[in-house]
């Protein structure tokens, strides 16, 4: 049973990181044989990883179909960002009111550095990744254990999507700086201005993805 989680697990994580890497595009079929010939495993723990990465919400279990990487209309982008809009100005809320240790606040401002770079030296990929390390602490800093289950499923969408490839440099530099503002505002411990930035930096990534001409696969 051992060995078969561990597989399971080595088949979740190589998956993943192909889907957020852009190896696996939206769209992709992800057939259990193809892919555990190249994973190197059997498809027992492949068929498990998928269903994993469809709980995770980057893979879609088709009934009698398979499964494919997710793909996301524009409706569902706009659901995505109102179902955050509403969830974490809140969480950045209460992370200001409850207070954040300096380790994590440390933390947060070592991520703002690393995507600053990472922006600068037009490695958006990684900014992503960054991106999305930061907005997991600072759900997880709001010390509501219900969130992060709650925007799993949602979070991954602008890795999938390449969300910092459709910003042009003033709308990068303006979500540098949210980044930078709401961490200052949690460490003041001011709850209102913390989820004013967070709302403001959201409601600015979804203006600049609807007016963006997506290039679906």
């Amino acid at each position: 049973m051992a060995a078969g989680n561990r597989a399971a697990d080595t088949a979740y994580t190589q998956l993943r990181r192909m889907i957020l890497g852009g190896e696996l595009t939206p769209g992709a079929r992800l057939a259990e044989v193809e892919l555990a010939q190249t994973l190197g495993l059997s498809r027992t723990p492949v068929r498990e990883a998928l269903g994993r990465l469809g709980a995770d919400g980057l893979v879609e279990v088709l009934p009698h179909r398979g499964a494919r990487v997710s793909l996301w209309t524009e409706s569902d982008i706009a659901e995505i960002f109102e179902l955050r809009t509403l969830l974490e100005p809140y969480a950045a809320a209460r992370a200001a009111r409850i207070g954040v240790a300096e380790t994590v606040l440390a933390e947060l401002r070592g991520l703002c550095a690393a995507m600053e770079t990472a922006a600068a030296e037009g490695e958006l990929a990684e900014l992503a990744q960054l991106n999305s390390r930061f907005h997991a602490l600072l759900i997880d800093a709001s010390g509501n254990g219900r969130l992060p289950a709650m925007l799993t499923s949602v979070m991954h969408a602008p890795l999938i999507l390449g969300t910092f490839h459709r910003y042009d440099p003033d709308a990068l530099a303006r979500s540098m700086g949210h980044h930078r503002e709401v961490v200052a505002a949690i460490a003041a411990r001011d709850p209102e201005w913390a989820a004013s930035v967070m709302r403001s930096h959201l409601r600015s990534a979804a203006a600049n993805i609807s007016a963006t001409p997506r290039e679906d696969p």
